[in-house]
């Protein structure tokens, strides 16, 4: 047994208090300093008691975390860290461990699970803190490190990147993995600020909290850079921005270069690292100079650090060794080697690596059999062991793309992979699992690696079983339908490829067909990450008479039936058209608003592009086949040239003033500072204009374009509402919509119909509607606008014979004008695209030639 004296501490978490009161931890909603966080370490320090124990920890990216660790660390007590979300992780490593004390984050709180008053355990004075190797946390096979580790690490970090107590870090990665942790240990020790949350960059409320907290760093694995090309981040305005680093596996050179010009333009600077948990965190960096000079290398080592290469027989490129304090004591395999001292003094990292004439290291291989996803190091060999627990004989191979696995026999590759990505931590994407009759072998007997890495992906000439496509092929079939699109790759979205509003129904209605639902935010995933639910034995389901669909669906199904039935006499029932004003503004936020400002641009004059063709065509026959309508129809610009009285002349005003609308939205945010003042306040911008709007709505401000005061205002409502993601934002949405709706039209009822549609929209993702009208309302929402265009010319010779027949005929019509249109508009891209292709090949061909 140890005592509290046998114990040393890391001066980084026992000097807290020295800061005062400057900013220690700065959340969405509140800020706490230095004595504060001290306060609340000591605290919890008391209740863990003077006695070293044995202490695990579940840990989250909140203060309570944060407050847990460095009360083991201030008390003394050896922490085994763990992520919060795997709780299978945490229950296999205390049955292996038996920690004496549980923690977890409370409600302000940290609970404390007391499994034994004292410890059972013989624990090393150094050990300070056990970590999974690299985040896999399937294995019991712990990295043991010390307070110097810690403390050392954390000082070299300091020193390389310069941090001072005016920094602040958003821990945009995991308390329980390496990196995310020497970024708060690297900011403790220099009394710099951590702006905590958890959300992701793809989350327009983290860039709100990055740029109102002042963050100064932003700490990446080679996956948020897929994010961040997502959310447009090249175009983003962070003023307080003064440096990114990344680690976690190798970027791409391209890449590297990509960040390091973007950092150089835009006044910060990138920093990749190279590291294991087994150096406590970080090995080397590469200095900001020279990432244009040398994207490939992993740079120069920490200060304390040195690296040697030392020679592999058979290889032309050594195993990459390094030295320095920050060298973890060694590993734990049982509790039995918690009492261990130190049994390495220096790293053998099992990369293969040269040092390039700069002067810096390059790693440009493995020597064992490891593998590096999303920051995770996957160990092969714990795969195929812990199938082998299972009774499953089985061989692994993998790149840092992912992994495959070969189980031979007759198992459920479905279910095994589900373990698997569970048991290992693995997003479920980045696994393969291939049954088969027998593991491919060399002719000495051993397992063919290569042969298994083969499996990966379809056979040239094998059909499909029934119910095996895979997810990206499928959802990729759907987006090539629907969007006419011929190069779709994993990390595209729909909107990313040009999906809008009036592609939007279809896609949804066959990708809910294939994944058997219909994700959340699925316009805005990445393919790969649209996976279907796994097909085990057929389960009979009770037909549930109703089924679900989105709000914005159902209201444009819903409006252009009442605006065509109100129009032919069937009833009277005004509103829908200006509840669909703010549906369009919905959508235009949803659809149009993500990825840099060009592309965007390009995708929004595709999607006006998809308006304003099949509106002219039609209005133009119109034109030629009736005396109601003059040439400034065609063009859409009655509402600025056509005569003030209403005529008919007036019956496309609705389609008029989108365009105006969509127009001035796009030309808005082609300007560079709208632009950045849009992706940094995507709430407040929108609701800035909406204020715009309505001074049109009261007549402060006469537009000269009639109809515009109610689409203005409605038109930036709604783009509201579709950025608001909190209650309290949705209340605000629901608060200037009760303000200002009432006394618009003078009509109770039509006042009554656009509030009511505009508070669905806000408070309800989906409505129940009888599944059997669920179709017709899906090709009804998709033609909206095709059937308000064509009902003006349909109905009137049908309307005196019979109202119900004059709408039914519109309907119809509008949907056969829509479905030719889409095939129409199909075939124009599929030609183009192969124009272009014919295009990019003939420098191909001329160069081949010479």
């Amino acid at each position: 047994m140890t005592t509290q004296l046998d114990f040393m501490r890391v001066p980084f978490a026992a000097d807290l208090a020295s800061y005062g009161n400057s900013p220690a931890i700065l959340t969405e909603t509140f800020a706490l300093t230095y004595r504060e966080l001290a306060e609340r370490v000591d605290d919890l320090a008391v209740r863990l008691g003077t006695e070293r124990r044995l202490v695990a920890l579940a840990a989250a990216n909140d203060v309570d975390s944060i407050v847990a660790y460095l009360a083991a660390l201030v008390g003394g007590h050896p922490l085994i860290l763990l992520p919060e979300d795997k709780p299978a992780a945490l229950e296999a490593l205390v049955a292996a461990y038996d920690p004496d004390v549980v923690m977890r984050p409370g409600e302000g709180r940290t609970v404390l699970e007391e499994r034994r008053p004292g410890t059972r355990h013989e624990l090393h004075p150094d050990l300070a803190l056990l970590l999974s190797t690299s985040g896999s946390t399937g294995s019991p096979k712990l990295v043991r490190l010390s307070h110097t580790n810690l403390q050392s690490n954390a000082e070299s970090i300091a020193e390389y990147l310069t941090i001072g107590p005016d920094d602040r870090a958003a821990t945009t990665l995991p308390l329980s993995y390496c990196y995310g942790l020497s970024v708060i240990n690297s900011y403790l020790l220099r009394g710099a600020g951590l702006v905590l949350t958890d959300l992701s960059v793809v989350d327009p409320c983290f860039w709100d909290l990055f740029r109102r907290r002042g963050a100064t760093s932003l700490a990446a694995v080679p996956y948020t850079f897929e994010l961040l090309e997502r959310v447009g981040f090249a175009e983003m305005d962070l003023p307080s921005l003064r440096y990114i680093t990344q680690a976690g596996g190798r970027l791409a050179p391209e890449l590297v270069r990509k960040y390091a010009e973007l950092g150089r333009r835009n006044g910060w600077e990138f920093f990749v690292m190279y590291g294991q948990t087994e150096a406590t965190a970080r090995m080397a960096y590469l200095p900001p100079e020279l990432a244009a000079e040398v994207p490939g290398a992993v740079g120069i080592p920490v200060p304390g650090g040195s690296f040697r290469i030392d020679p592999v027989p058979g290889l032309e490129d050594g195993e990459l060794v390094y030295a320095g304090p920050n060298v973890m004591l060694g590993y734990a395999e049982s509790p039995e080697d918690l009492a261990a001292g130190r049994t390495i003094t220096e790293l053998r990292t099992g990369d293969l690596a040269r040092r390039h004439p700069a002067g810096v290291y390059e790693v440009v291989g493995r020597r064992s059999r490891f593998v590096k996803i999303v920051g995770l190091r996957v160990d092969l060999g714990q795969v195929e062991r812990l199938l082998a627990d299972l009774g499953v004989q089985a061989a692994s191979a993998g790149t840092d793309d992912g992994v495959v696995v070969a189980v031979e026999g007759d198992q459920d590759a479905q279910l095994l992979a589900k373990v698997l990505a569970q048991g290992m931590g693995l997003p479920r994407a980045a696994l393969e699992v291939h049954a088969v009759e027998h593991l491919p072998r060399l002719a000495t007997g051993k397992l063919d690696y290569p042969a298994v890495l083969a499996l990966s992906g379809p056979k040239p000439g094998a059909a499909p079983e029934p119910g095996a496509e895979t997810a990206p092929d499928s959802v990729r079939k759907i987006f090539e339908d629907t969007l006419e699109c011929a190069e779709i790759g994993d990390g595209d979205t729909f909107v990313s490829l040009g999906g809008d509003s009036l592609s939007y129904v279809a896609a949804s209605v066959r990708l809910e067909q294939a994944l058997g639902h219909l994700p959340p935010d699925w316009h805005v995933t990445p393919i790969r990450d649209l996976e279907p639910r796994p097909r085990t034995a057929p389960v009979r389901k009770r037909r549930r008479f109703f089924a679900p669909v989105e709000t914005s669906i159902v209201l444009r199904a819903v409006g252009i039936v009442l605006i065509v039935s109100t129009h032919v006499g069937l009833f009277s029932w005004q509103g829908a058209a200006h509840v669909l004003m703010a549906v369009a503004g919905y959508n235009f936020a949803r659809f149009q608003l993500s990825g840099p400002r060009v592309p965007r641009l390009r995708r929004q004059l595709a999607s006006v592009a998809r308006i304003v063709v099949p509106s002219m065509a039609f209005i133009a026959v119109a034109y030629l086949i009736t005396d109601n309508y003059a040439p400034a129809n065609i063009l859409l610009l009655n509402a600025i040239l056509g005569p003030e009285a209403v005529t008919t002349q007036w019956h496309f005003w609705f389609i008029e003033i989108l365009v105006y609308l969509l127009v001035g939205a796009m030309a808005l945010l082609a300007i560079p500072w709208a632009d950045r003042t849009e992706r940094r306040f995507p709430l407040l911008f929108p609701l800035a204009l909406t204020g715009a709007g309505l001074l049109t709505r009261y007549e402060l401000v006469n537009p000269g374009v009639p109809h515009t005061a109610p689409a203005l205002w409605l038109f930036a409502l709604g783009w509201a509402i579709a950025r608001s993601r909190t209650v309290a934002q949705r209340c605000i949405a629901s608060v200037i919509a009760a303000l200002t709706v009432p006394g618009f039209f003078e009509n109770p009822a039509r006042e009554c119909t656009l509030l009511v549609g505009i508070l669905l929209l806000i408070w309800l993702p989906s409505v129940p509607v009888p599944r059997g009208l669920r179709r017709l309302m899906m090709m009804l929402a998709s033609a909206s606008l095709y059937a308000y265009l064509v009902h003006w010319v349909v109905y009137p010779p049908l309307a005196a014979t019979s109202p119900v027949l004059a709408v039914a005929v519109s309907l119809a019509v509008g949907v056969a004008y829509w479905a030719l249109c889409m095939r129409v508009m199909g075939a124009v891209s599929r030609r183009r695209a192969r124009a272009a292709g014919r295009f990019s090949a003939r420098p191909l061909r001329a160069r081949s030639q010479h």
